[in-house]
């Protein structure tokens, strides 16, 4: 349920008004001070809650039931767009954010080489998994702590800020010191324990969508995150199974307007996941900045041939600076920057 005020509303009578509703009806009452308005959102079990009681307080101006099970990440609650920020970047701006990296840390050297190389041609955060969650239990499976030191030494050489995956709660205190995004594998999008652990920290959250899951699953598994008081989550559209096997996965685009719609949150796309091949990154990209989102993440390798994860789907950085050249033209052309 949302409460909207009137205008001139001050904003310790907000506060009072938040305090006593939360109080009397056992709610999460939260304040929104948007541009255009001031609402309250109220979570929990509202369905108790008189109407009369709520609409007799003079500051309200209207109120509106919300039927979608999120709350928190829904854009009826904040009706402003959620700025996350990373450091001195800033995702979910006009400036869209371009992160790329390999997906799997192989050693210092190559993890270097890519840092430096993305950095020269634009990308603002560097992606490598430390800790790789592979369907084969044979295949690479990262280098784990190794992998995290030898990024800190990539942020702290290049000035770019960390993106690594986490697969389970355990790992949190660890990677604290060393990531500085998150990132929530589609494999573990409904991890319910992991995400309500990463409720509990402030850094950050790149929440991939689950490969079988709909847009409301996603929103479901942000509020999660956001239940938790960790309202920086980043959404990430990766690609979804369907019966189409000329891709690894089909890059559902619609999903970004559509969310876009929906929640407050920025937006992420990774056209390498979704297409599973080097080749169709590109066209995937830039249809990707069209459609709105807030960022991209591109799988960069110095050696893609002989990547030990992902190689096939991986830009060399040559290919990646002549894409980044595209990209802005494509965001220039609809108003934003890169």
């Amino acid at each position: 349920m949302i409460l909207v005020l009137k205008t001139g509303t001050t904003e310790e009578r907000i506060s009072e008004i938040s305090s006593l509703i939360a109080k009397k009806f056992d709610v999460s009452a939260q304040p929104i001070f948007g541009s255009e308005a001031t609402i309250i959102g109220l979570v929990g079990d509202t369905s108790l809650i008189p109407l009369e009681e709520l609409e007799v307080i003079p500051e309200v101006d209207k109120l509106l039931k919300v039927q979608e099970p999120f709350k928190r990440a829904n854009r009826k609650f904040h009706p402003d767009n959620t700025i996350v920020e990373v450091g001195e970047v800033k995702v979910g701006t006009d400036k869209i954010v371009i992160c790329a990296g390999p997906c799997a840390v192989e050693s210092e050297s190559q993890i270097m080489s890519i840092a430096e190389s993305v950095s020269g041609s634009g990308a603002v955060m560097l992606r490598g998994g430390a800790f790789k969650p592979r369907t084969s239990p044979y295949s690479f499976q990262g280098l784990k702590a190794e992998g995290l030191l030898y990024l800190k030494k990539a942020n702290k050489e290049t000035g770019l800020p960390v993106v690594s995956e986490i697969t389970n709660p355990l790992q949190v205190d660890l990677m604290m010191d060393f990531v500085d995004i998150f990132q929530v594998g589609a494999r573990n999008m409904q991890n319910f324990e992991l995400l309500k652990e990463l409720g509990t920290i402030r850094k950050p959250i790149l929440l991939k969508r689950g490969f079988s899951n709909s847009i409301q699953e996603l929103l479901m598994s942000a509020e999660y995150i956001m239940s938790g008081g960790n309202e920086n989550v980043i959404l990430c559209e990766r690609g979804i199974r369907t019966f189409e096997t000329s891709t690894r996965n089909t890059l559902d685009i619609s999903a970004v307007p559509v969310l876009k719609s929906l929640t407050h949150l920025p937006v992420f796309v990774d056209p390498s996941h979704a297409s599973g091949l080097a080749s169709l990154v590109e066209p995937l990209s830039l249809a990707a900045i069209a459609a709105g989102a807030d960022g991209l993440e591109i799988e960069v390798h110095n050696d893609p041939a002989n990547a030990m994860s992902d190689g096939m789907q991986s830009l060399t950085p040559d290919v990646f600076s002549a894409l980044m050249k595209k990209m802005r033209t494509v965001a220039e052309a609809i108003g934003r920057t890169i």
